[in-house]
């Protein structure tokens, strides 16, 4: 997979909003997009919990 800088992404980010999009869509969608990225690096470095040790964590049922 080819690596994007962090501005090229930020420009396909902008250029994917609708022309009525506000700084908050923009920001969202920023905010979206580090989410999946940190959640991604975090599976990637093996930092993760089995669905039964969250649901033991939070005292949900299985």
């Amino acid at each position: 997979m080819e690596t994007r800088s962090i501005k090229d992404e930020a420009h396909r980010l902008i250029d994917q909003l609708p022309e009525n999009s506000t700084w908050d869509d923009l920001m969202q969608e920023i905010y979206v997009r580090q989410a999946i990225e940190a959640g991604l690096a975090d599976s990637n470095a093996g930092r993760v919990l089995s669905i039964e040790d969250v649901r033991k964590q939070f005292g949900l049922s299985e």
